[in-house]
């Protein structure tokens, strides 16, 4: 898979997983991995998001 479609696809779970309102633990990317950073943004939107409904 393409790098850039690897980080868009790490976004949207991470988005999922903060409007879902998980742990920011469950990310299962690690540490040093851009799709880590890509998962914690998309977390973050998805956080807000939930937060705001």
């Amino acid at each position: 898979m393409e790098a850039r479609a690897q980080l868009v696809r790490a976004i949207t779970e991470g988005q999922q997983a903060g409007i879902g309102r998980q742990r920011v633990t469950v990310c299962p990317y690690p540490a040093g991995d851009l799709r880590r950073s890509a998962w914690v943004r998309g977390y973050t939107a998805g956080r807000r998001k939930s937060d705001q409904s």
